[in-house]
Formats: structure tokens, sequence, C-alpha cells
């Protein structure tokens, strides 16, 4: 399975509580924080919902 690299590269101020939420699901707390997800349909779903806010790259 491969393994996904997750950055905050966008500020979450003025996001609805939704995106803030979605976030912190993914352990995203400030702004160049980058954390390591499995690449599963939950998480995508996730990333997907706040894909405006991060940047994701894919680790083998």
């Amino acid at each position: 399975m491969a393994k996904l690299l997750v950055k905050q590269v966008r500020s979450k101020i003025n996001c609805p509580l939704t995106q803030k939420r979605g976030l912190e699901a993914l352990g995203l707390k400030k702004m160049n924080q980058v954390v390591e997800h499995d690449s599963n349909p939950t998480i995508l779903g996730m990333i997907n919902k706040v894909k405006h806010l991060v940047s994701v790259t894919e680790v083998k």
C-alpha cells in the first residue's frame, strides 16, 4: 500500500468548520506541518475536502 505525505500549505483561517475539522482529522495543526498516511479511501476523501489547503506527495 502506498504512503502519502500530506503538507498543509495554506492557512485554515476563514475556512468553514468542516474543513478545519478535516485538517485536524488528518493530523495537521500548523502551517507547513507534514504527516504521513496510508493511501485508503477514507484518507483520500478527507484530502479531497481540503485539497486547496494541502499538498500531497506519494511515497513508495
